[in-house]
């Protein structure tokens, strides 16, 4: 039975397999990020992959699957003799574990032979594995930030460096890195996603009979996997020695001067940062020629290495959708042929190029855009409306939706003591990084060596196991450091959205103030869920989730109006927050209130709101109150919830941090 479902079998996802392997015929690319829906034949088009790979050469014995044409190997296994042996093997596949630590991915010190023989010797890592291959991250998104940063490293160095447990190794690491991941579950950093050379969206087939392919093959495969990969095989074959050719070819391809010009004209038209997206781009037009055996690179490689290396290089911030302007990209690139190379000095060509870039200036200003600047202060209501705004609705059922403003740096609310829970950027916690605060028996495999205290675990032994020169260890004698960190919290909103919070000014600076602690959620690798609550009841209008873009666009989307189900509300977070301590109880939650602490939906509304938010308060969970209410006259009704809750108290207005430095300026 075949390991794989072949790769050329796989119906759509063009985009994807053009990715992947432009990666393949050029590595220095830098590999694919696969971004897409669940249930899009992500991983089974990766796993494929490998199987089409023309197969490798290496020195046999040799741990680090060493080139044996490589003049000057970079090999702990070396040196090598003129005459070793050398083997054919297939390109190997190395998928690498959400939970994997750093040892598991870059080796670490031998750690038995160490203690019980003395002996110092390295133990090669999954970065060391997938040498000349694939390394696979399935859910990239969801992996430790250090890791990402450390398989990004290695994959642009094309080395790993380990100095670390008296371990001193550098070794070759050129491998193809593919990240697949599903945006709802949580997005990588922008500055992450820049060092993904390649990007790709996938999605299910809109197209009946294109869906109805899909199955048909997939059940093909399932009843009888031989036949099937039989059916594909001469696929399989003209694929894998196209792959050959065009890794043989790439380095003959010629990037003219007029392709790098166009090159630079896209990325500095899409307005992307720094220098990589243009390199990255000329590798991958480069590669792409190459695959359709020329050597030279024209208008369509570039089309088409721009379309894969520029759209996760544009987002602004994190609640931009990565995406390029197909449209922009055909008018900057234009239609006329490459023109042969001038026999003067260019100052003609430049001109006229200087003259059309001219016509196509402001490119990420579309004037059918609507205009979706600040509003006008005008139209801002005197005090007096804006109170009269702020009472409670209770006599009718308008709606309104206001958008949020430009969101600001907020304060940094955490949850008091020390957590265990997933690394992060908010709350202090025991961590695999940090700072050395003790040391522990060893539990599991890797961890960091504290040397200090084994040796203090192995010396009332030695006159017992017979020590004669040098300290005699056993692997029980093992202590690992006790690292503290910070951690990722799950912040779990609760918005008031009642006709009370239904004045325009103040739902704007409720939806910024989220806004804004969402972003610094994102930043800090938080979990977030939201729960609004109007009218009768509350609703979570969205269940935890790492997607911050996601609890973004709800926001903006949230109406204003109705009576205030407070209690209601307080309930809903109670069940949220159980249901959570149960499928993550590690990650510790911080409860955000964002009201104005009135209560008007039902019989003794703020008597019961005011009961339910004590037993709340009594189950210990870390909760943030902060108060919407403006104004002359003021009720401190928010005031009074966060003394039941237990819960710190935040006017609204404070919630920035140039608004508390402001206010510690004004008091000095």
């Amino acid at each position: 039975m075949p390991q794989h479902y072949p790769f050329s079998a796989v119906v759509g996802s063009d985009d994807m397999a053009l990715a992947l392997t432009l990666s393949t015929i050029s590595p220095a690319i830098g590999g694919v990020l696969v971004r897409g829906e669940k249930g899009t034949a992500k991983s089974t088009m990766v796993r494929a992959l490998a199987s089409v790979l023309p197969p490798i050469d290496v020195i046999a014995g040799d741990r680090f699957s060493t080139d044996p044409l490589e003049s000057n190997p970079l090999s702990p296994d070396g040196p090598f003799a003129v005459d070793a042996l050398v083997e054919t093997r297939p390109v190997r596949l190395v998928e690498l574990p959400v939970g994997a630590t750093e040892d598991r991915v870059l080796g670490s010190l031998h750690l038995e032979k160490a203690l019980s023989e003395g002996v110092t010797e390295y133990e090669p890592g999954l970065l060391a594995r997938a040498h000349r291959g694939i390394l696979y991250v399935d859910e990239v998104n969801l992996l430790h930030d250090h890791l990402v940063d450390l398989l990004l490293d290695a994959a642009a160095m094309g080395r790993s460096t380990v100095e670390r447990d008296g371990v001193s190794v550098e070794h070759a690491a050129r491998f193809v890195l593919v990240g697949t991941m599903n945006p709802e579950e949580g997005e990588l950093r922008p500055q992450l996603l820049d060092r993904f050379g390649l990007t790709v969206e996938v999605a299910a087939p809109r197209d009946p009979a294109e869906r109805v392919e899909v199955v048909r093959r997939r059940l093909a495969y399932e009843s009888d996997p031989d036949g099937f990969a039989e059916r594909f095989a001469e696929d399989e074959a003209a694929l894998t020695d196209r792959i050959q050719s065009a890794q043989k070819l790439v380095v003959q391809v010629e990037l003219s001067d007029w392709a790098m010009l166009k090159i630079a004209e896209v990325c500095a038209a899409f307005e992307v940062d720094g220098m990589r997206a243009d390199i990255v781009t000329a590798r991958a037009a480069t590669a792409h020629a190459a695959w359709h055996g020329r050597t030279v690179v024209e208008r369509e490689d570039i089309r088409a290495a721009a379309r894969l290396a520029l759209p996760h290089r544009r987002r602004r911030n994190p609640f931009d959708a990565p995406g390029i302007d197909e449209d922009l990209l055909d008018q900057i690139l234009g239609d006329d042929e490459p023109p042969p190379e001038p026999e003067g000095d260019g100052t003609d060509k430049l001109e006229t190029e200087e003259s059309e870039s001219e016509a196509t200036s402001d490119p990420g200003h579309d004037a059918s855009e609507p205009d979706v600047s600040a509003p006008d202060r005008s139209e801002t209501p005197s005090e007096a409306q804006a109170q009269r705004e702020q009472e409670p609705q209770t006599g009718t059922n308008d709606v309104t939706v206001a958008a949020p403003q430009q969101p600001y740096r907020p304060r940094l609310f955490t949850v008091g003591g020390t957590g265990a829970g997933e690394s992060g950027k908010r709350s202090r916690a025991i961590t695999e990084t940090g700072r050395r605060i003790g040391a522990q028996r060893r539990t599991g495999q890797g961890g960091s060596i504290h040397l200090i205290e084994t040796i203090r675990a192995a010396a009332p032994h030695q006159h017992a196991r017979g020590r004669v020169d040098s300290l005699q260890f056993r692997a029980d004698d093992l202590r690992l450091a006790i690292k503290e960190g910070h951690e990722s919290n799950l912040i779990l909103f609760c918005v008031d959205a009642s006709g009370s919070m239904a004045a325009r000014k103040r739902m704007e600076q409720v939806k910024t103030a989220i806004l804004s602690l969402l972003m610094d959620a994102y930043q800090r690798r938080d979990k977030v869920g939201l729960i609004t609550f109007r009218q009768d009841g509350a609703e979570l209008a969205l269940p935890p989730t790492g997607s911050i873009d996601i609890a973004a666009t709800r926001l903006g989307e949230l109406p204003a109006g109705g009576r205030t189900p407070l209690a209601e509300a307080l309930l809903k977070c109670a069940d949220v927050l159980r249901l959570e301590r149960v499928r993550d109880p590690r990650r510790r939650p911080l409860l955000v209130v964002i009201t104005d602490g009135r209560a008007t939906y039902g019989d003794n509304a703020l008597g019961r709101a005011h009961q339910v938010a004590k037993h709340l308060g009594a189950t210990g969970v870390a909760s943030l109150v902060i108060d919407c209410e403006t104004g002359t006259f003021r009720m401190g009704l928010a005031h009074q919830l966060a003394d039941h809750l237990m819960a710190e108290y935040v006017p609204l207005g404070e919630v920035s941090a140039s608004a508390l430095t402001d206010a510690v300026r004004g008091a000095a």
